[in-house]
This record gives structure tokens, C-alpha cells and sequence, in this order.
């Protein structure tokens, strides 16, 4: 049994919407203020990161939350000068909630005299006394080997098979999940089956990095109201172009679920101007007004399923009993109206 009466929470700045949430969804689990630990996270002049804990953390179970998203290196080094704080404030055990980790994409030697930079991260991490990790749906899964602790990896599936069992209820024959490369079919076929619906595949064909020259449908899309998943949307160059394709090829309607929503440079107006009906992300990355004002975008929260995974791991119950949907019901009910 734990030996600290709750577990403490402590946030940087890269989401603090997400943090806020987390602390008070896991206050509705206890019955008790679960709130953020009092502390500054700031920069000096030159932009060095300063931080300073206003509260007495020896001895406790700590949880940084903090996506290493835009600005990354900022908030990746927010991340472990915070835990290098905690870890010299005698905190009994440091895990870092990570939402979105960055630099996942860059988990292998694509070509020669390249890094492996998510490997880097990992041992940074851990240099700087973080024990565990707890993150959602990693680019690649393999990234939970790079580190020699404990690794969560949650998957927003479940949360996108409640959702779209409830706005696609009256017609979820006519659904279609689509992978957009032959990559993220793994992802693609877990949907389908939590939700019963058919797999399509879109084959991209490039000429040269970056520039996509043709796009092959596998699968009969016609009439289908299609939805494409995937773990991460960037620029949604190749999102809008799936979209138009699926759409020329027949299919009724499409929509996209993708976790991770970075939607950098021109993506809200692609996305804005697409055939897309909507486009469904978590609040893994703290939206921008852009995203929160475009008509066609739709943001489901991630903190009821992050509350519990961090109370799971405080009172060292199952963490992948949060993989089944029917699991994530109850979690969810107001959200989904179960």
C-alpha cells in the first residue's frame, strides 16, 4: 500500500489546460482537493529554464505532466529540470506523464549519419531521475524498449470506438475505417475491430521525400462513410489528400480521428478547406484559438483516462485494464453519455 495519502501532480507549461483537468478528475476518483503543487516554471532573460517548488514534496509520489510538444526543446527541457528539482527535493518516486512525446518519429536511422533521437530522449529522462514513464499511443511502440523503466503506453482507441459507436449510431454498417499508409494498418485494424467496421488502406507512392505522387485506395470505399486514423497530424497535407481521394473514389463521407493534433503551418486551413466533414484529436497537445475555432475540428479530452492510469499506478493496480473500451464506459460516461 502507498505510503503518502495521494498522489501530488506538478505541471510545466506546455499544457496546463490538460493539467488542470487531470488534477480535477482524479478529485472526483478521491473524494479529496487533488490539486498542482505549488511551484514557477520560468525563464531567466537569456532563456534559460528556472524552476522552483514552493511545497514540501520529500517522500512523495510524484507526477510531472508535460507534453513535449511546441516549442519541444523548451518543454523537453522544462521536463527535466523539473525532475531534476524533485528528484534533489527527496521526492520518493518521479513519473513523467508525457501525452505527446516528441520526437518519436525519430526512432530509427532512416539513412546513414542520422540520430536516433528518441533513443537520446529516453536516456535523458532517465539521467535526470524520472522512474517511470506514462504516455499515449507512441508513434512507434518499440520507443517503450529505448528505456530501461517502466513504460505505459495508453491508446486512444478505445476512447475513439465509444465515440464514434455514438455519432455514428444509426449508421454504423455504412462505416469504413481507413489506414493512410500501409504503416499504420496495425492501428487502423485495432479500430475496426473494437468497432466492427471493415479496413480499407490508402497506398501512397512517393516520387521523392515530401511530395506524394500517387495515392491507391485498397479496399471497395464506395458509399462508406470513411474514417481515417492515425497516431499523429502535422501539416495534413497527406490528410486532405486521402480525404479527396476516398472522396473521388465513392465514398459518402469522411472523417479522420487522429490522437496527437500538432497541425503546424497551413494545417487548420487545409483542414478548414477539406472534404473533411470533421476531424476528431485529443487535447494530448494544447489546442491553439485556430483549432479551437475551426468549424470542422473536434477536440475529445484525455484527462478522464489519464486520471485513472495515474491513480492506477499510485496504488499499483492494472494500467492495461485501460485498454478496453468497456473499461473506459464508466470513465467516460458523462462525455459519451453512457
Amino acid at each position: 500500500m502507498p505510503t503518502t495519502p495521494e498522489p501530488k501532480l506538478i505541471t510545466g507549461n506546455a499544457n496546463k489546460q490538460l493539467s488542470t483537468a487531470i488534477a480535477r478528475r482524479m478529485s472526483m476518483h478521491r473524494g479529496v482537493n487533488v490539486g498542482l503543487v505549488d511551484a514557477r516554471v520560468e525563464r531567466f532573460n537569456d532563456q534559460e529554464i528556472f524552476v522552483e517548488v514552493y511545497e514540501n514534496v520529500r517522500g512523495e509520489d510524484m507526477f510531472i505532466v508535460q507534453s513535449t510538444s511546441n516549442p519541444a526543446n523548451d518543454n523537453l527541457m522544462e521536463l527535466l529540470i523539473m525532475s531534476d528539482a524533485l528528484r534533489r527535493s527527496s521526492a520518493k518516486r518521479i513519473t513523467a506523464v508525457i501525452p505527446y512525446f516528441g520526437y518519436a518519429r525519430q526512432d530509427r536511422r532512416s539513412k546513414a549519419r542520422t540520430p536516433i533521437s528518441a533513443k537520446l530522449v529516453a536516456n535523458m529522462l532517465v539521467g535526470a531521475g524520472i522512474e517511470r514513464v506514462l504516455t499515449m499511443d507512441l508513434h512507434a511502440t518499440q520507443i517503450q524498449g529505448f528505456f530501461d523503466i517502466p513504460v505505459d503506453n495508453l491508446y486512444a482507441a478505445p476512447v475513439f470506438a465509444l465515440d464514434i459507436k455514438q455519432q455514428f449510431s444509426s449508421a454504423m454498417d455504412d462505416v469504413m475505417v481507413v489506414s493512410p499508409d500501409v504503416g499504420g494498418v496495425a492501428r487502423a485494424r485495432e479500430l475496426a475491430k473494437r468497432i466492427e467496421a471493415p479496413l480499407s488502406i490508402v497506398d501512397k507512392r512517393r516520387e521523392k521525400a515530401g511530395e506524394i505522387a500517387e495515392m491507391t485506395i485498397i479496399g471497395e470505399v464506395a458509399g462508406k462513410k470513411c474514417i481515417i486514423v492515425d497516431d499523429i497530424c502535422d501539416t495534413a497535407g497527406t490528410l486532405c489528400k486521402a480525404a479527396q481521394v476516398l472522396m473521388d473514389n465513392g465514398a459518402s463521407e469522411v472523417h479522420a480521428y487522429i490522437t496527437h493534433g500538432v497541425l503546424s503551418g497551413p494545417a487548420v486551413e487545409r483542414i478548414t478547406k477539406s472534404v473533411m466533414k470533421s476531424l476528431v484529436i485529443t487535447d494530448t497537445i494544447q489546442p491553439t484559438e485556430a483549432v479551437k475555432g475551426a468549424a470542422n475540428i473536434r477536440i475529445i479530452p484525455t484527462a478522464p483516462i489519464f486520471a485513472q492510469a495515474i491513480l492506477n499506478i499510485w496504488n499499483g493496480t492494472s494500467v492495461s485494464s485501460l485498454f478496453e473500451t468497456e473499461t473506459l464506459e464508466p470513465i467516460y460516461e458523462g462525455q459519451f453519455g453512457g
